[in-house]
């Protein structure tokens, strides 16, 4: 992605939920000379990898596919006894038709909640226990397997059982229980405007929790085509204690 599109959608979704008046902690308006100022105080938001995250997956087309992220919390599975918490949260920002690909976490379950805008279309699949079991190949790029099963869902708290590649619209106020091992993909119902989600999850990790199934970079390579106004996680090494 260039760096101008990263700076421009989290300025853009800054706008939108002031407008929607859904707070940010401060350190979502840090600067980059913020970020060399900071000390060991804030040592959890780099670790744990709160903040900004804004992807394309690689497609270099973000007004169609991707996302941007705002993570206010999260535990860490790989240093439980520094960091025990055991949950997550996130704000995802999904743009009017906007698209993530299939994909899905061995080790966070999730649940999603449209908290204002548009509707949400979500696609379930279930995987293979093969694919669940081949983590090496799944972040190495080999492509998943859809099973052609029943896909048990829990929206608002009611189970559901949906054929393969049922189709849920989650309308502002609902939200839907994802499974570890569950292939799932979205799109911002087009023409319904943009949506605010949020997802409750269980500790995450970004750079080995997610399964896709056609392969694809949930972090992107950046193109510096003009300066950083607003950091992503993935630029926290650069700036943080520097």
């Amino acid at each position: 992605m260039k760096r101008s599109e990263i700076n421009h959608a989290i300025e853009y979704v800054m706008k939108k939920l002031e407008e929607a008046k859904f707070p940010l902690p401060p350190f979502a308006f840090y600067t980059p000379e913020d970020w060399k100022k900071a000390d060991e105080s804030e040592q959890e938001i780099v670790d744990n990898m709160l903040g900004w995250d804004v992807t394309d997956f690689g497609e270099g087309d973000f007004k169609n596919i991707g996302l941007t992220v705002f993570t206010f919390r999260n535990g860490n599975f790989h240093d439980k006894k520094k960091y025990p918490k055991p949950y997550a949260e996130k704000m995802l920002y999904v743009m009017d038709g906007q698209i993530l690909p299939y994909h899905y976490h061995w080790y966070k379950g999730e649940d999603i909640i449209n908290r204002g805008g548009g509707e949400l279309e979500i696609t379930l699949y279930n995987c293979s226990p093969e694919d669940f079991a081949d983590q090496e190949g799944g972040r190495g790029g080999k492509q998943g397997t859809f099973l052609d099963t029943d896909v048990e869902a829990v929206i608002d708290g009611k189970k559901q059982t949906l054929p393969a590649g049922g189709k849920v619209i989650l309308k502002p106020g609902q939200s839907i229980s994802v499974k570890q091992g569950q292939y799932h993909t979205w799109q911002a119902v087009p023409g319904k405007g943009d949506i605010i989600l949020f997802e409750v999850s269980m500790t995450n990790d970004d750079h080995v929790d997610n399964r896709f199934y056609e392969p694809k970079k949930r972090i992107p390579d950046v193109n510096e085509d003009e300066a950083v106004r607003h950091l992503m996680f993935a630029d926290y090494k650069d700036y943080y204690l520097k």
